[in-house]
């Protein structure tokens, strides 16, 4: 349950500016983005291996609007895919270019990574990923307070070091 409110704050706003594309009707809007996750969530089990959450998500909510405008008599499907087919194309281009650049970060960051020393990369694992706190390196890493203090700003600073070549090289 945690993993899908997580899903749910972390596009929901999305979600709301895609579909004020689409609607002016915020309260149908947030009734469409609603029964989005209600069937995401009781359809779970039953769904395949999503590659793409996001277009998963942003499709849905379109399609859920449609469904709506056609149920009210609003507007026709025609008139939905005829004025809508824009915003979907526009939102899918930058979609496209937003993971390129997070798999081009995530690309530099691991160079970067790479360039570190191993105690280096160890003490920017524990501390960044594994989220531990200074006196649980000082005794996972066998030394003192003060030397994983100096070794975290030694590896914080090479790694600056290096995004600051990058974005002279670019």
């Amino acid at each position: 349950m945690t993993n899908f409110s997580q899903l749910y704050n972390k596009h929901i706003d999305q979600l709301f500016a895609f579909g004020s594309r689409f609607t002016s009707d915020r309260e149908m809007l947030k009734d469409c983005i609603q029964d989005v996750f209600v069937k995401l969530f009781t359809r779970r089990e039953n769904l395949g291996p999503i590659d793409n959450v996001d277009s998963y998500l942003f499709i849905s909510l379109r399609n859920r609007i449609h469904d709506e405008f056609r149920r009210n008599g609003k507007i026709t499907g025609d008139e939905v895919n005829d004025a809508n087919m824009q915003a979907v194309a526009e939102y899918e281009e930058y979609n496209q270019e937003r993971m390129e650049q997070q798999q081009e970060l995530t690309n530099n960051v691991e160079k970067f990574f790479e360039k570190l020393s191993p105690r280096q990369r160890q003490i920017i694992n524990l501390y960044y990923i594994e989220q531990r706190k200074y006196e649980d390196i000082c005794r996972i890493m066998g030394i003192n307070y003060q030397s994983v203090r100096n070794l975290m700003h030694r590896s914080i600073s090479r790694l600056r070091e290096y995004t600051g070549q990058m974005t002279q090289n670019v």
